[in-house]
């Protein structure tokens, strides 16, 4: 079938899997073509697979290898795959770990199945999703040069690569050598330059101009 999307769906929850295996079936031009019960799994099925599927739709909370540990892997061995993380999870740490780890996009478990389809879609199109999860309007092409055009400092530039990293706002404070207060003026600067609203949604930037903490 012309243009159609292949995805692999990784998760130790055999109900909800099966449940999401139909699901994007039904979209229309989607195909699940790996079925992994966890990450090891995917990772074995991967290393046979004779076509890559073009995105990855994994669970965080799996055995033998995790969510965070497969995006690692899958980011590194196979960097064409689109990342998208299917969670349960909603908290701030668990979103930026994936991000960082190479997720390309982050939705709940409890999404309305219109919100997955269009989360696939953007992934495949355009390399990022971002949810109410990881909000702002993220550019589709970021490139290290149009910091200029953004109006955006070497200092602000650092605190963006360290926004990457697991380190709160106050143990990035003590690394740049900064107030606590200096800090939150580069975040509230960098939430108005790039039109985000959050943490997450300024790893998302970072991982698209290639910062790597």
């Amino acid at each position: 079938m012309k243009n159609l999307i292949t995805v692999a769906i990784a998760d130790d929850h055999t109900i909800l899997r099966k449940g999401v295996i139909e699901l994007i079936n039904s979209f229309g031009p989607f195909k699940v073509v790996i079925d992994a019960v966890n990450g090891k799994d995917l990772i074995e099925q991967l290393e046979a697979a004779t076509t890559l599927p073009h995105v990855c739709v994994m669970d965080i909370n799996m055995p033998e290898l995790n969510g965070y540990e497969t995006a690692a892997i899958l980011k590194q061995r196979w960097p064409a795959i689109k990342i998208l993380a299917l969670s349960m999870y909603s908290n701030e740490y668990s979103i930026i770990k994936m991000l960082r780890n190479g997720a390309h996009g982050y939705i709940l478990k409890e999404t309305d199945p219109s919100e997955l389809q269009e989360a696939i879609l953007s992934i495949y199109h355009h390399s990022y999703y971002h949810s109410e999860l990881v909000s702002g309007r993220m550019m589709s092409k970021v490139k290290a040069h149009e910091n200029t055009e953004l109006g955006i400092s070497d200092r602000e530039l650092e605190f963006l690569t360290l926004c990457a990293t697991d380190l709160t706002y106050k143990e990035i404070a003590e690394v740049m050598n900064l107030s606590p207060r200096t800090v939150e003026g580069y975040r509230d600067s960098l939430f108005n330059k790039l039109n985000v609203r959050s943490r997450p949604g300024l790893v998302v930037f970072a991982n698209k101009m290639g910062l790597n903490p």
